[in-house]
């Protein structure tokens, strides 16, 4: 089955994967906290705007996970101290759906997040997604995965791994068709860690 790009958010663990039928010559890149997705050397010219983006934006209040640049505005929101559902909702409302030919919806959550009244001081996460029909935001307290197609709505999904490096692995070995890139994060005693997978 092919879900195109997709997420899994916990309040602990967390992953992102790059699933592409049109552009599969892309990598991740790990920045100290901020994993981004974009073309390989090989890759063939575009000006398409969807193509390279943070994927992965670590705060002070927890960690982003997204399919486009509604991920910096909503780190930028969260480390404000936005609660957590606003500092999701208002950029994903705000940017709409992708404007390209299959309207793809844009999907983001924030794994480990800490000092919002909503979680009482346990680690807490959050899931979203915008498309053409819905916005849709939801706290969790398990492993739920959203993706841009066939899964496009918040769904628990049996994670297994309790790292990131182990989050990023278990996502790119997913079943679900042409894999690309992926990366993980999750929350430690000294903050976040981040781990990608690039093959």
């Amino acid at each position: 089955m092919y879900v195109g790009r997709f997420i899994v958010i916990g309040p602990e663990v967390g992953a992102y994967r790059v699933s592409s039928r049109s552009f599969p010559n892309r990598k991740a890149t790990d920045r100290d906290g901020t994993v981004t997705v974009g073309p390989t050397a090989d890759a063939p010219e575009t000006d398409n705007p969807y193509i390279s983006y943070n994927c992965v934006q670590v705060t002070d209040r927890g960690a982003v996970l997204g399919n486009g640049s509604h991920v910096d505005p909503i780190a930028e929101k969260l480390a404000l101290g936005y609660p957590a559902r606003d500092a999701l909702a208002e950029p994903l409302l705000s940017l709409d759906f992708e404007k390209d030919d299959y309207d793809t919806p844009r999907i983001a959550g924030i794994v480990g997040l800490s000092d919002d009244p909503t979680t009482d001081g346990d680690p807490g996460a959050v899931i979203g997604t915008v498309r053409r029909d819905a916005l849709l935001v939801e706290e969790v307290e398990g492993p739920t995965l959203v993706a841009t197609y066939e899964r496009d709505s918040p769904e628990p999904f049996p994670l297994e791994a309790t790292d990131a490096a182990g989050a990023a692995r278990e996502l790119y070995d997913h079943e679900f068709e042409h894999h690309v890139c992926a990366a993980g994060v999750s929350r430690t005693d000294d903050g976040f860690e981040t781990a990608i997978v690039n093959e």
